[in-house]
């Protein structure tokens, strides 16, 4: 059975829609199944685990900002090169989507105007931004791969995290600090998504390419888990205090956070409620910590995704 829908981006035009039945062998159904096993090595990072515990280090949240800005300065850059590649033009939503002066605005905003002299590619960043503008230069269907697993996740994971860090940090209602969470041009994040998807399995892609895209959503996935590996290392040198503090309470903030499974997965670990409101009120023992806890999960937001989408 086929609905259709519209879907309305801001000031924008008004995108038709129609929901298919997915098959096993559509692009995003294979990019699901394929990167299942990645993601669960992602999450199980000594880096990531620790993060959700609250165990975060100031320097580590700078460091991680930064490095979400040089990804997506080369993510759009190479979609900018390429946006009337056949197999990418229909996926070009530089209004809706684009990251990358969000960030900007967002590091101004912590750092104040001098934030570029602080910033610089770490290595492991690098290799994730080199292997962007390789691909866009000698092989741009394998974009498709970097864009979706970045802006679906973004969409998802980054839209419940947006009402977590507007809380814990206690920032205005304007959005100011929070700008890479927010998409302006798009009303409905879950009609966009659809529509994305049904953009990306309605491209004329033989078999054997939607297989290299979903070994490139792999690359991806490790690329992220080289970032947070390298600054798992990072943080063993830096002698400062931790935060002991989780996510704050569902029921205690802005957004829905029991939509999201990897949350509640990770908190009944962990020692279910009674832990979540140690972790709380700790939190607000440590204003700073909150800042860093909150604008480094958005880091995690495209991991988180998967499981949203």
């Amino acid at each position: 059975m086929e609905t259709t829908g519209n879907v309305s981006n801001g000031a924008g035009p008004v995108y038709e829609q129609k929901e298919k039945t997915l098959r096993p062998e559509d692009l995003s159904e294979m990019l699901a199944a394929g990167t299942k096993q990645i993601h669960e090595k992602a999450e199980n990072t000594q880096f990531v685990k620790d993060f959700l515990r609250g165990r975060i280090r100031k320097e580590l949240f700078k460091l991680g900002a930064v490095a979400l800005y040089y990804t997506y300065t080369a993510l759009e850059e190479e979609i900018e090169r390429n946006k009337d590649h056949p197999h990418f033009a229909p996926l070009y939503f530089p209004a809706e989507l684009h990251r990358h002066e969000a960030l900007a605005r967002d590091l101004e905003y912590f750092y104040g105007p001098e934030w570029k002299s602080h910033a610089s590619c770490s290595k492991a960043t690098q290799q994730y931004v080199d292997r962007i503008h390789q691909v866009g230069q000698e092989d741009p269907v394998l974009l498709v791969a970097h864009a979706y697993t970045r802006y679906m996740g973004d969409l998802s994971g980054g839209q419940v995290l947006k009402k977590v860090a507007q809380r814990a940090l206690k920032l205005p209602p304007t959005g100011e600090g929070l700008e890479f969470y927010q998409f302006d041009a798009i009303h409905s994040a879950k009609a966009f998504k659809q529509l994305y998807r049904s953009r990306m399995n309605e491209l004329e892609l033989d078999m054997e390419t939607k297989k290299r895209l979903v070994d490139e959503a792999v690359k991806a996935f490790l690329f992220n888990i080289e970032v947070f590996e390298e600054l798992e290392e990072i943080g063993k040198t830096i002698q400062e205090d931790v935060l002991d503090a989780g996510m704050p309470v569902h029921g205690a903030m802005g957004g829905d956070i029991s939509k999201c499974p990897y949350y509640n997965a990770k908190m009944a670990a962990s020692g279910g409620t009674a832990y979540v409101r140690q972790l709380a009120m700790a939190a607000l023992r440590h204003p700073t910590g909150q800042v860093l806890f909150a604008t480094w999960f958005a880091a995690l937001a495209g991991l988180v995704a998967w499981y949203l989408m």
